[in-house]
């Protein structure tokens, strides 16, 4: 048994990067790890250096890992295309849709799946660090389970649950948790960890005590709350918690991203808000989009809904006034399909063919195919490494500006790629351009750290949270299957 699962008392609790943060703790003991989630239900995705699209969490736990991500490390991908409906990628690749009340009948199948990829990454690391998805108690789902208690089960894992003290009930939501569970279940439960905690540890104390007089099972430390540890969030709206750091005088450079309801890859954002100078807002109030230096549309999971929600709630007209008074626009993925004349779609929302804003001259069809690529381009001499995941095809008109794979007239830019503005040269280039356009002067801080710098120092931060903070001896015996999974004392 060389493995272990991080699950959560809710969905939120901060699972995905305290698993970041083991991967990247055991592999500086000279472990080769590998990260996995049975299953994922995120609108953030990745493409893989093989074209495989897996959850953007697990690519980040790969990378704090250092090992290059693969599909078997989040086998099975749902991602919501409404209330109702998901669509289903399954080892990197489309594999149909599944409507809520097929979800029961639909999980054998992939559980075989999911099991057999984790059974061949074990074979092939010293250590897979595992991820649960929403919680364990989650008793209505519990006989198809196989992301949180039906994995531990079937692998023999020990389990240990983050809870987020910071949201209130924390101790209340670990004691039920195990008490929810069966013998069984509750077999594999090893430990617990508070997460996202701010004050005098003294305080806690007695908490932790009863917590573990109760349940007959330790609390394996305490993490503190971490700022600025929000990079590629499994979330697609969790970049509402964005914080910029600024140590430019004056009034920042405004951006306005659109707050879709079906956004997918809002991570895109990540890098500008990061950016010293730049702070971004996701909104849906139409004076907050017209007022900002630069508004954004992101990726939609399902880009003729968004679009018609978009000119419902009075948006579309803002957007149009941008344009026509050469104010800076950029559309990403499904925000650049919505800028399009025409969009012919018989295949994601079934609408046929409608007119989308007008604002770039292309057409945008749907298919049945899906576009898994990771291309390259340059812009003003940078060289610009993306990654594509999309149904809908843009065809421009040649008068069109090349950019990205997309296309710009004036002001109003627009490219199908993900990933782009992670790229450090380009990113402040493409700033400083639209800047100008609208009126204003921008400059990269010259001490600025580069994307990926930030993205590695977080990665460190939270690897040193965890030998600081955390009980690493335990968590290795566990993780190299050197503890016994509990035999007893279960709540009651």
């Amino acid at each position: 048994m060389t493995g272990i699962l991080v699950c959560g008392t809710t969905s939120d609790a901060g699972k995905s990067l305290v698993a970041a943060g083991i991967c990247r703790w055991l592999t500086r003991q000279g472990l080769r790890v590998a990260p996995f989630k049975a299953q994922n239900m995120s609108n953030n995705s990745m493409v893989c250096p093989d074209g495989a699209e897996i959850g953007r969490a697990q690519w980040l736990q790969a990378k704090a890992a250092r090992v290059e991500p693969e599909a078997a490390m989040n086998p099975v991908l749902l991602k919501p295309g409404s209330d109702r409906r998901s669509h289903v990628v399954v080892l990197g690749r489309p594999y149909g849709t599944l409507e809520a009340g097929e979800y029961a009948t639909g999980r054998a199948g992939l559980a075989g799946i999911a099991f057999e990829a984790f059974d061949g990454l074990r074979k092939r690391f010293d250590v897979v660090v595992c991820e649960g998805a929403g919680s364990p108690a989650e008793i209505n789902l519990r006989a198809g389970d196989y992301v949180n208690l039906g994995l531990a089960r079937h692998a023999g894992l020990p389990v240990v649950v983050v809870g987020d003290i910071d949201r209130g009930g924390v101790f209340a939501a670990m004691y039920g948790t195990l008490a929810l569970l069966d013998a069984a279940d509750q077999a594999h439960i090893a430990g617990w960890i508070v997460n996202k905690f701010r004050g005098d540890r003294g305080l806690l104390q007695p908490g932790l005590d009863a917590l573990e007089r109760l349940t007959e099972r330790p609390v394996l430390g305490v993490l503190p709350w971490l700022e600025r540890v929000w990079l590629d969030s499994e979330d697609a709206l969790a970049a509402a918690g964005w914080r910029a750091e600024s140590t430019v005088r004056g009034r920042p450079l405004r951006v306005a991203a659109v707050r879709f309801p079906r956004a997918s890859n809002a991570t895109d954002l990540d890098a500008l808000a990061a950016e010293p100078g730049v702070t971004v807002t996701l909104t849906a109030d139409p004076d907050v989009l017209a007022d900002c230096d630069i508004a954004v549309l992101p990726g939609s999971r399902a880009t003729v809904d968004d679009l018609r929600w978009l000119c419902e709630h009075g948006l579309a007209g803002v957007i149009r006034n941008r344009a026509a008074a050469g104010r800076p626009l950029l559309g990403i993925c499904g925000g650049y399909q919505m800028l399009a004349r025409t969009i012919v779609d018989e295949v994601e929302s079934g609408a046929g063919r409608v007119g989308g804003l007008g604002l770039l001259p292309t057409t945008v069809t749907f298919g049945p195919g899906k576009t898994l690529d990771t291309p390259v381009a340059r812009w003003r001499g940078h060289e610009v490494p993306a990654y594509a995941i999309h149904h809908g095809q843009a065809t421009a008109d040649p008068e069109a500006e090349p950019f990205l794979g997309g296309c710009r007239v004036g002001a109003v830019w627009g490219t199908p790629w993900h990933g782009a503005f992670e790229h450090d040269g380009f990113r402040r280039g493409w700033l400083a351009e639209v800047a100008g356009q609208a009126g204003r002067t921008w400059s990269a801080a010259p001490d600025a750290p580069g994307f990926g710098m930030l993205r590695e120092a977080m990665l460190d931060r939270l690897a040193d949270a965890v030998v600081e903070h955390l009980d690493t001896a335990a968590l290795l015996d566990l993780a190299l299957g050197a503890r016994q999974l509990h035999q007893g004392g279960a709540a009651e």
